[in-house]
């Protein structure tokens, strides 16, 4: 059977039809009339509804009983897509407004209750950074991942962000966490491979109105990645350690202590072969012997390096507290350097 899908002015929208026969009058004609179904010529007219307002006007080839039966079922079907599409499209909205703390606590769970999302079940947000430049679907890739499961949430804020409210069972831990990023990951960069994409992940939430501070701490875990763990593609919130404190803290502060640490000295200012010793020193826990054996040189020449450090900063890597400032500052320096690429 041929159908015609028209709006209340008359503008045929889609249609089977070969020839249009119809005409904008008549469609208008009966839109402005009482009747709910009409047969006009040789046609079935119908309209189809969105909450009581007249939305479209579907029109079904032949004036018979069947047509009727046929036509009244594809109306009916026509004002569930609508109901269904917008009960989609208030979700994401809905979810936005939450992850963004616009809603009143109670407005939370009230609309939630219309919109048939469970407020008491655990869940976590994943955000996905997008790399710039990649002219292929990303949230389609991503939204294929999760197969359109209904406790589950993917709306995108900016051209560069996508984000997961993702539902998890009762026995989830952050071990599968890490492998639904993986996941997401891995159909992000479908087809391209080194895509640079990054994504972060908050801790595991019991309510919908915690949703907002699981958002915010994945955000947080973004921007201090960039800083810490830039050769890092998925970052944990609950993995931040100390660089979470650093990322809070003022930068007046912040200069403050790396004065006092290293007087009229930067750490930008040691260098390659020293930076290179400390950080192997500290990747190695503070072991000489295995430091030395693979920066491929003599235990003497480490410590030597180590002394000649040290009368430089009056810091001693070998003892356990000076070497926590001197990381530390390290990792103070590096933040302060990010926060000036921010500023221009």
């Amino acid at each position: 059977m041929d159908f015609s899908v028209a709006d209340t002015e008359g503008k045929i929208l889609a249609s089977t039809f070969q020839d249009q026969e119809i005409g904008s009058g008549e469609i208008v004609t009966f839109a402005e009339s009482q009747a709910d179904s009409q047969v006009i010529r040789d046609f079935q007219f119908f309209k189809v509804y969105d909450e009581h307002r007249l939305e479209y006007v579907l029109i079904a080839a032949g004036g018979n009983e069947d047509s009727y039966m046929v036509g009244k079922l594809a109306a009916f079907q026509l004002q569930g897509l609508l109901v269904a599409y917008k009960e989609r499209f208030d979700k994401d909205n809905f979810i936005k407004n939450l992850l963004l703390d616009n809603l009143l606590l109670v407005d939370i769970y009230n609309r939630a209750k219309k919109l048939h999302i469970e407020p008491d079940v655990r869940r976590v947000v994943f955000i996905l950074e997008v790399s710039p430049g990649k002219d292929y679907n990303v949230l389609e890739n991503v939204k294929s991942v999760f197969q359109g499961k209904s406790g589950d949430f993917i709306t995108a804020v900016d051209e560069k962000s996508i984000i997961i409210v993702k539902e998890v069972g009762p026995d989830d831990g952050y071990e599968q966490m890490e492998q639904i990023a993986r996941s997401i990951l891995n159909a992000a960069a479908l087809g391209n491979e080194g895509a640079g994409h990054h994504i972060a992940y908050g801790t595991i939430v019991r309510e919908l109105k915690e949703v907002s501070r699981s958002y915010k701490e994945a955000r947080m875990a973004l921007d201090v990645g960039k800083i810490f763990f830039d050769e890092k593609e998925i970052i944990a919130y609950s993995s931040l350690g100390i660089g979470r404190l650093i990322y809070q803290l003022p930068i007046p502060l912040c200069k403050m202590f790396i004065k006092e640490i290293f007087e009229n000295k930067s750490p930008d200012d040691f260098d390659e072969e020293t930076l290179t010793t400390i950080n192997k020193f500290f990747e190695n826990s503070l072991n000489v012997s295995e430091t030395s054996r693979q920066l491929y040189i003599h235990r003497n020449t480490l410590v030597y390096r180590l002394d000649k450090l040290q009368k430089s900063t009056g810091l001693d890597l070998r003892v356990f507290e000076d070497a926590i400032t001197f990381k530390i500052a390290l990792m103070v320096v590096r933040y302060m350097k990010y926060m000036e690429t921010l500023d221009y």
